[in-house]
C-alpha cells in the first residue's frame, strides 16, 4: 500500500517508542540503523521524524521509558530492609533478576550503552555517563541512611561497578544462578552492621 505523507493510520506511538526501546537495547544506539528503526515500526522515514524528531531524541526517550520502567530512580524498597547487606541484597539480586528477565532484553540499556562510541556521539555518550553517575549519586544518598556520606558514596561506586559487572556478564550468557553467586560475593564486602 502506497503511503502519503503523515504517521500512518492506527500509529500507536507509545508501541513504537516501545519496539524502539527493545532494538536500542539489544543493538545499542549505533547497532540501530534508521532504516532498521523504520521497517521494525513501520513507518516511513518523514513520519518517525513526525512522531520522535530524529534517532538521537528517539533515543533519548527510550533511555527514560527503559529507566521508568527498572525504577532506576527510585530505590524505595530499600528503604523496607533494616540492615544495609539486606538492603544491597535486594537490590543486587533485584538486578540480576532484571538482567535476564525473559520479558526483556539481555542486560542493562544504561550501564552498557554507549560506552564506546564514533566520536560524532561524544554528547549522547557523555549524557549516558551523566545518567549512570546519577544512579551511583541516588545509590550513595539512599546508603547514607546507614553509612557516613564518605563510606556511602564510596560503597555506591563499588556496588555500581558489581552492578555493571553482573550486565556485561548477562550479554555473555551468565545464568541467573551466575549472576546470583557473583552477587552473593559482593555481599561480603557489606558491612553486616554500620
Amino acid at each position: 500500500m502506497k503511503r502519503t505523507g503523515g504517521r500512518p493510520r492506527g500509529f500507536d506511538r507509545e508501541a513504537a517508542l516501545e519496539s524502539a526501546m527493545r532494538l536500542f537495547w539489544r543493538h545499542g544506539y549505533e547497532g540501530v540503523s534508521f532504516q532498521l528503526l523504520t521497517t521494525t515500526l513501520g513507518v516511513a522515514a518523514p513520519s518517525l521524524y513526525a512522531a520522535f524528531g530524529n534517532k538521537e531524541a528517539l533515543y533519548r526517550e527510550a533511555l527514560d521509558r527503559y529507566a521508568d520502567m527498572r525504577g532506576a530512580s527510585d530505590l524505595s524498597f530499600m528503604d523496607e530492609a533494616l540492615p544495609l547487606r539486606e538492603a544491597v541484597r535486594l537490590l543486587l539480586d533485584g538486578t540480576a533478576q532484571g538482567l535476564v528477565d525473559p520479558k526483556g532484553e539481555i542486560g542493562c540499556m544504561l550501564t552498557t550503552g554507549m560506552i564506546a562510541s564514533h566520536p560524532d556521539h561524544a554528547d549522547l555518550a557523555h549524557e549516558l555517563a551523566q545518567r549512570r553517575a546519577a544512579f551511583r549519586e541516588l545509590l550513595a544518598a539512599k546508603l547514607r541512611h546507614w553509612l557516613a556520606p564518605a563510606r556511602a558514596n564510596r560503597l555506591s561506586r563499588y556496588i555500581v561497578a558489581v552492578m555493571q559487572g553482573l550486565a556485561i556478564q548477562a550479554r555473555d550468557g551468565y545464568s541467573l544462578k551466575n549472576l546470583r553467586e557473583v552477587a552473593s560475593e559482593a555481599l561480603n564486602a557489606i558491612p553486616a552492621s554500620p
